[in-house]
């Protein structure tokens, strides 16, 4: 994403010899975000165009989702027997999480000697870290023999580093709202248009429900590039079947395993990637698309078993999740309505410049309590009072925690000696979930 998230871990810098370099390139722009394709162009052009040289190539945009339907497309092609390149953003632990080399996170050592290559390529000019590192995937991906290359977009899509691609196999428009308005907008049919961008001509795009304005400007673009357009919800479905799902297009039905992820919304994921797959040239065999059902994509209502929990009783769970934006709020309240065997807790800490009002009101009345944290080393962390008062502003009510450990300390504390199940849910930040991950003990898988 072309926030900080394009520049920083959610422990604040890059680490270790990738960091070094990546200091000395932000040093060439002012600016952690300016969207434009012109300077990476030029860069791309004095190391051979890699970007020309890639796999069949599915290109994913939009707001909510991306991430997962990214992470089910590679399933399904990895359950297909391909090879797959994966670019992804922001890190979680690692810059290393943003480049899947036919299968395998790409070497720290790979990484840096690729780095220092474009570095000493690009002379000094001008240049974001974001179109550096989206450099940096294009030639690594240019390099490794892949199948499939699965590219997620980092903000919006007609600007955006990802989007100098002359073609792909298949475009995906994931789930639409408010996010990033200082960059987009608010207004969903502008965002639209954004999201659009990625749009290339004769190539099909697959697009989750969206409101109609929504839905109409995106189709205005597809129109525009001759581009089919295939909806979810008509042009292809998903719906519930036994403890799995039945995909249906023009093509036929399959039956599908209930997905590896959880919560309503990953259903919708797991279909625009089976769409796109089933779409995209590659003569996948049916079998492949059960792969949804081995999906792995962490800090998506991810269950957390590690140092976090060594202090919690044990029948309760701890769970964490990266969304934060009033869409992702929206998708977490329907998960919560299925919660209602045990109380919950939620521990919330957000990026400074989100919605948090926007992301608190769905989750606030499913919440026994809210505790707001902020950690040490979290990039552009919202300070806790701001998110204590946007919570009484919402209608709830919230208190410091004011990290993540102190937290979950008083939780067990107020428990007592014989507690009862209960359900604690971390979530706000893909940059707190990367410091909850830090501190549960995870690496980079």
């Amino acid at each position: 994403m072309a926030t900080g998230q394009q520049t920083s871990t959610p422990q604040g810098e890059f680490h270790g010899r990738t960091g070094e370099v990546v200091r000395r390139l932000q040093e060439l722009h002012p600016k952690l975000i300016d969207l434009s394709l012109d300077r990476l162009e030029i860069l791309l052009a004095r190391l051979g165009h890699p970007e020309r040289s890639l796999p069949p190539t599915i290109h994913v945009a939009g707001t909510n989702g991306k991430g997962s339907t990214c992470a089910n497309l590679r399933a399904i092609g990895e359950a297909a027997g391909l090879k797959v390149h994966v670019m992804t953003s922001p890190h979680l632990l690692s810059v290393t999480e943003r480049f899947r080399l036919a299968g395998q996170l790409v070497s720290e050592d790979q990484l840096v000697a690729t780095l220092e290559e474009i570095e000493q390529v690009n002379d000094g000019a001008p240049i974001t870290v974001f179109e550096v590192l989206t450099a940096a995937g294009f030639l690594l991906f240019s390099r490794v023999p892949a199948d499939l290359l699965v590219l997620e977009v980092g903000l919006g899509g007609r600007f955006d580093a990802t989007n100098v691609i002359p073609t792909a196999r298949a475009c995906v428009i994931t789930s639409i709202s408010l996010d990033h308005q200082g960059f987009l907008g608010d207004d969903l049919a502008g965002i639209a248009r954004e999201k659009a961008g990625i749009i290339k001509q004769g190539v099909p795009v697959f697009v989750a429900p969206q409101p109609e304005h929504v839905m109409a400007a995106i189709r205005d673009i597809a129109d525009a590039h001759k581009a089919p357009l295939y909806r979810l919800g008509h042009e292809f479905t998903i719906a519930p079947q036994g403890d799995g799902l039945r995909y249906q297009d023009e093509t036929g039905s399959l039956t599908l395993p209930a997905p590896a992820l959880h919560g309503p919304h990953q259903a919708q994921n797991s279909a625009l990637a089976v769409a796109a797959l089933r779409h995209a040239g590659l003569n996948l065999p049916d079998t492949a698309f059960a792969g949804i059902g081995n999906t792995y994509w962490p800090a998506r209502l991810q269950p957390l078993h590690g140092t976090l929990t060594h202090d919690m009783p044990s029948d309760w769970e701890l769970i964490l999740d990266g969304g934060h934006n009033p869409g992702a709020g929206t998708a977490l309240a329907d998960v919560l309505t299925t919660w209602q065997d045990r109380p919950l807790h939620l521990i919330v800490g957000l990026k400074d410049s989100k919605d948090v009002q926007g992301f608190l009101r769905p989750l606030i009345p499913h919440a026994t309590s809210i505790q707001a944290v902020a950690e040490d080393g979290q990039h552009l962390a919202m300070p806790v009072q701001t998110i204590l008062d946007a919570a009484k502003a919402a209608g709830g009510t919230a208190h410091p925690g004011p990290d993540i450990r102190t937290a979950l300390k008083r939780l067990r504390e107020e428990a007592g000696d014989n507690p009862a199940p209960a359900r604690v849910l971390i979530c706000g930040s893909l940059y707190l979930a990367g410091c909850a991950l830090a501190l549960d003990g995870a690496t980079p898988r």
